[in-house]
């Protein structure tokens, strides 16, 4: 029985052993292998790998993925015009050379993202110290980016070789300091109510024209209308006085007998008219006297 457990230990002991000596670089990693504290080689290839066990040897991955640093600084940076502006970036970089890296950087991808952080921050601000808000958002910010992408390669790939490579660097956003913000709003805001005031004073006039032109022209229209009326009615009050005249050159006695008519009709329009003459002193009735015939 005690041989049995002894077998059973010795080769649960093995594969201990074994286990720990036998280790997998995943193909999105880098493989480095310590011994007593020193680098003792790089493994780049992704497989199933070989070493001393612990204490005589150890390893440590590195990710050799494309990675990504984004900007987590809010502190405004001053332009060449003096103005605070806040910007967002991020970078886009790797660990080309472990041994270097762990060397001159860290042991993990989070130390050279924290160093990588202050020198692209202070690249930005040199840069954004020689030019303007404008060419900010002009296309010269790919100039700008540009600049400050070959500052940090000349940074990293030093005296000292920080073993990383940066791809690309870009700015994702340029804005004002909170602290300014509100006053460029107000400044925008007025310069808004300036222009539309401006249109409104300008559609006002155009308004107060537009209603002159047509008082101007209902005028015009108006005294046409009355100029043609008046003509047609004095070539019809015409019309009928040749009318009335050759009627009565046909009958004088009947026109005397109709004007006295109207005569009456226009001195008794109303029950209370009333005329005192003495019908034998006077011609006005006539027509009653001699019973129609105006004689």
């Amino acid at each position: 029985m005690n041989r049995v457990g002894f077998f059973i230990t010795s080769i649960l002991l093995a594969l201990a052993l074994l286990s720990s000596m036998l280790f997998v670089v995943d193909q999105r990693q880098f493989g480095v292998v310590y011994a007593l504290g020193q680098i003792k080689e790089v493994i780049t290839e992704p497989g199933l790998n070989i070493k001393l066990p612990p204490p005589f040897q150890n390893v440590r991955y590195i990710d050799k993925r494309l990675l990504t640093l984004d900007s987590t600084d809010t502190e405004p940076m001053l332009t060449a015009e003096k103005q605070r502006v806040v910007i967002d970036w991020y970078v886009r970089w790797r660990i080309s050379d472990p041994s270097e890296y762990i060397r001159n950087v860290g042991l993990d991808e989070s130390a050279g993202a924290m160093q990588l952080n202050r020198v692209v921050r202070n690249a930005f601000q040199e840069e954004i110290n020689r030019r303007t808000v404008r060419e900010l958002l002009s296309s010269k910010r790919d100039a700008l980016m540009n600049d400050v992408k070959r500052e940090v390669l000349e940074t990293v790939r030093g005296a000292k070789p920080w073993g990383v490579d940066v791809v690309d660097v870009r700015i994702t956003r340029v804005d004002y300091a909170e602290t300014i913000t509100e006053s460029v709003y107000r400044r925008m805001e007025a310069e808004r109510k300036r222009v539309a005031n401006e249109l409104r004073s300008t559609g006002a006039a155009e308004g107060e024209k537009i209603r002159a032109e047509a008082d101007r022209q209902r005028e015009i229209t108006i005294a046409n209308a009355y100029r043609d009326a008046q003509k047609i009615k004095g070539e019809g009050d015409a019309e009928a006085a040749r009318t009335y005249a050759e009627a009565f050159g046909r009958d004088p006695q009947f026109a005397q007998f109709y004007r006295s008519l109207e005569a009456y009709k226009s001195s008794f329009s109303k029950k209370s008219d009333v005329l005192v003459l003495d019908p034998s002193q006077t011609d006005f009735f006539k027509a009653y006297r001699n019973g129609g015939s105006g004689k």
